[in-house]
């Protein structure tokens, strides 16, 4: 049977439930470790890994190291060290097992060939058994004979004989993913509405699912259009915001609250985080713009200086 990373394929409707991940409210626990935790990184599916610092080794960004993983041992990369890492559990820390070795770097390099002709393969394939499959990648990996390919399917797709002819072809262990158009994103990479790249590609993959709270906490406008990444689901960037705009909005008044000012009572009609400016609208129709600086909570209450 296909592994689906995500519940992410669904009808196709201007609702903007829809653009949410299918999650629990309660998306993500905090954990805090002992250590700083080396970060690494597998290229072909743009994933995180969290490994043990080894106190008898020295692993500096872009060595590369054989780690086990959900798929089986292979090579990553080293990106970097975490001092407060995020979206992971203790139980999702991997040990290394080891550097790799200048016959594990020759082998990866020729896995690169052997890649793109099981590419051609598979799509052979795939056209004679007639199935409603997109293939998005293929990996072989280092320190075993197995080889990944990542589909998309809007369908649940009976592969099971497509699975035969591939290994009758290339004589190893063969495993299909089916994947959601959120972790297509993340393999294929792009550029955002930002300009910059796909933040779940070259930021991390390890972000919270993103909510449509999100978007409101933030003033954005609720237009599918805006909200919304090339993937068709929600823009990563506004779960990693999220938090300091939660912090920010701490710190000053809620909208809809009524301030008594300059001999008129106002209506606080909007507040931006991120200028920490403040409208307020006067029974008087006056129309203010205040510096957040300015507001002070008194026994419970909020004032302007």
């Amino acid at each position: 049977m296909s592994d689906i990373f995500e519940n992410d394929i669904d009808d196709e409707n201007e609702n903007l439930s829809a653009l949410e991940d299918s999650y629990e409210e309660d998306l993500q626990e905090s954990y805090e470790f002992d250590q700083p935790l080396i970060v690494l990184k597998l290229d072909y599916s743009s994933e995180s890994l969290y490994a043990k610092p080894d106190k008898k080794k020295d692993y500096k960004a872009g060595d590369f190291v054989i780690v086990p993983t959900r798929y089986g041992k292979d090579m990553a990369k080293v990106t970097g060290i975490a001092k407060k890492p995020v979206g992971i559990k203790p139980a999702d820390i991997i040990n290394i097992d080891r550097k790799a070795t200048k016959e594990d770097l020759e082998k990866a390099e020729e896995n690169k060939a052997k890649e793109a002709d099981a590419f051609k393969v598979f799509k052979e394939k795939v056209a004679y058994h007639k199935l409603d499959m997109k293939l998005i990648t293929v990996h072989f990996l280092v320190d075993e004979q197995k080889a990944l390919f990542f589909f998309s399917s809007d369908n649940r797709v009976d592969f099971r004989e497509l699975v035969k002819d591939l290994v009758s072809v290339f004589k190893m262990r063969i495993e299909l993913r089916q994947i959601g158009v959120r972790d297509e994103a993340r393999i294929c990479g792009g550029l955002g509405v930002c300009g910059r790249p796909f933040c779940c590609h070259n930021v991390s993959d390890k972000l919270r699912p993103v909510a449509i709270k999100m978007a409101k906490d933030q003033n954005l406008s609720l237009n599918s259009l805006k909200i919304s990444g090339q993937c068709g689901r929600l823009l990563c960037c506004l779960s990693y915001e999220f938090d300091w705009y939660n912090e920010a909005r701490k710190k000053l008044p809620a909208e809809g609250l009524h301030i008594y000012y300059d001999g008129t009572n106002f209506k606080i009609t909007e507040v931006n985080p991120l200028t920490s400016m403040v409208k307020m609208l006067g029974e008087d129709g006056r129309l203010l713009e205040v510096n957040a600086k300015r507001f002070v909570k008194e026994n419970n209450r909020w004032k302007i200086n």
